[in-house]
């Protein structure tokens, strides 16, 4: 990409979107374009064309969605299906009619069947039923990739797919009814501390696998991406590496400080038994995390406290 490139963030006040905005400042790019939810629905088709044709990108990284975590995807399924839907084929029909020369779009881990083979490679999309739990996510992620796959197919364009794997860091949502894993964890423990409470309810029985990565690392590969990979098959982004729900729980705790029990409600679903993404493709472009789980984790708590406010309102 050009230093002096129009390149367009959508979703640049999110985790992801926030991450790939620092990291192409640090690179030196500086036209960076962005609106937030109240300047510019992205469910809006008119709205969204509008747009393109008025700022004429000549890059995306599409990273807007709504996204939560098990209780969210579960409640909301047809927001979480809809809303998504809609976002990526406007953003993506617009780039392909304003003549973006690159889009890169970001899925999701969850697009994996449920009871895949580990560790999770890209062919095995679409080989079996999804996990029920966030199957209309995972459904508009899909299609999102199809999506890149069809106008690139049809008309040429350079769009690609990113998948990564489950993301923590800043500007994180610690909302606990719509929170991921991670960040959910964090709060309670911190709230848990602070109000010296015996115990913290952890959902589920501890033993799913899970995988982590930090955002700036995302952010890291997906510009890597952006300069080096022009294939339709799309990457999966992750560590290689997982661990069990109670040990990052663990972790977390200790990270924290707290020092009460875990109580874990396995009336509460546990999700899919394991997502551990392989990212041998990824590695094989020269490309690999920096950030272990353990130094992420401490970094991404003291990012809470200082904006604990912000976070918790």
């Amino acid at each position: 990409m050009e230093k002096q490139a129009r390149i367009y963030v959508a979703g640049h006040r999110g985790m992801v979107g926030s991450a790939l905005v620092r990291k192409l400042q640090a690179e030196g790019y500086s036209q960076i374009i962005t609106r937030t939810s109240s300047e510019l629905d992205l469910r809006n088709q008119a709205a969204v064309a509008d747009f393109f044709a008025d700022e004429r990108p000549d890059y995306v990284f599409l990273a807007a969605a709504k996204v939560g975590g098990i209780l969210a995807n579960n409640t909301y399924r047809a927001e979480f299906l809809y809303d998504n839907l809609m976002i990526e084929s406007n953003i993506i029909h617009s780039a392909y009619k304003t003549g973006v020369k690159k889009l890169l779009f970001l899925g999701s881990s969850c697009i994996y069947p449920k009871l895949a083979p580990q560790p999770l490679k890209e062919e095995y999309l679409l080989s079996g039923y999804l996990e029920p739990t966030n199957e209309p996510y995972a459904i508009a992620k899909i299609t999102g990739i199809k999506l890149c796959e069809a106008y690139r197919s049809q008309y040429g364009c350079n769009f690609i797919s990113a998948m990564p794997t489950n993301l923590y860091g800043p500007n994180d949502n610690y909302d606990l009814n719509g929170s991921h894993v991670l960040p959910a964890l964090i709060r309670k423990f911190h709230e848990a501390k602070v109000n010296n409470l015996p115990t913290v309810e952890v959902w589920g029985t501890g033993s799913p696998r899970r995988e982590f990565l930090h955002a700036d690392d995302l952010a890291d590969a997906c510009f890597f991406l952006m300069e080096n990979y022009d294939d339709e098959l799309f990457v999966n982004i992750g560590t290689g590496e997982d661990v069990t729900i109670r040990e990052v729980a663990e972790l977390i705790k200790e990270i924290v400080g707290f020092e009460g029990e875990l109580r874990w409600n396995t009336d509460k679903p546990d999700g899919t038994p394991r997502k551990l993404m392989d990212v041998s493709r990824l590695h094989s472009f020269g490309w690999k995390h920096a950030t272990e789980l353990k130094d992420g984790l401490e970094k991404t708590y003291q990012d809470f406290l200082t904006n604990e406010v912000m976070y918790v309102e």
